[in-house]
């Protein structure tokens, strides 16, 4: 079942309003009291100069519109989160592709993926069982840079799935860095104002949107 955070946006957004109304009015009337006190004790001989009340007044007004643009942008971040929460519901029962080295059991096997920071000359899956032993090793050749995928038939294995791997790539001499990637499955959605959309997958347990892949 999908977990999603109670949202009001619209009354988000009309509190929101309404504070930032109360504030608008509060500045220009103090704005105002201001200047015709102001007007009211200056020396008749060395009046006001109108361009400093002319700045003056484009101060508060300037103020009272970034008042309103935060106003608007709040409205706007309610409803952006809003939007993620219902795209969020239909996540729920989907495969996605995120950073792990747990393998995915497939039929006759397992499988998994990977994502080398560059092109290599030589490129192993080393598959390792619970203990950490590697059990066996799949030798993939040369490959370019970005992700690959890979199948195991699991040889000699009661429960492929269960096992791990981790990637050895090596370009001449120098080792080449590899993420390893595993297919996980989204059990509930939560979105947090400040995170954004969040995901509970069953094996990777919290992770945030961005670290998604690939959808499956």
């Amino acid at each position: 079942m999908t977990t999603l955070s109670p949202i009001d946006s619209s009354a988000g957004a009309t509190s929101s309003a309404a504070a930032a109304g109360v504030s608008d009015a509060g500045s220009a009337d103090r704005f105002l009291t201001l200047l015709v006190t102001q007007l009211q004790n200056q020396d008749p001989l060395n009046p006001m100069d109108n361009a400093e009340i002319t700045s003056q007044m484009a101060q508060i007004n300037t103020v009272s519109g970034i008042e309103q643009l935060n106003t608007g942008l709040q409205a706007l971040t309610a409803q952006v989160v809003q939007m993620q929460a219902l795209q969020g519901a239909g996540l729920v029962g989907r495969d996605v592709t995120v950073a792990g080295d747990r393998l995915a059991a497939a039929e006759g096997g397992a499988q998994g993926g990977f994502a080398l920071a560059g092109p290599a000359d030589a490129v192993k899956v080393e598959i390792l069982n619970a203990a950490g032993v590697v059990v066996d090793t799949l030798d993939l050749g040369a490959l370019g840079g970005g992700r690959h995928g890979f199948a195991w038939d699991g040889a000699g294995a009661d429960d492929a799935a269960s096992h791990r791997f981790r990637i050895v790539a090596s370009q001449g001499a120098a080792a080449v860095d590899a993420v390893p990637l595993m297919l996980d499955r989204v059990r509930s959605v939560s979105v947090d104002p400040a995170y954004g959309m969040l995901l509970e997958l069953q094996h990777s347990g919290q992770v945030a949107w961005g670290d998604v892949v690939a959808m499956n």
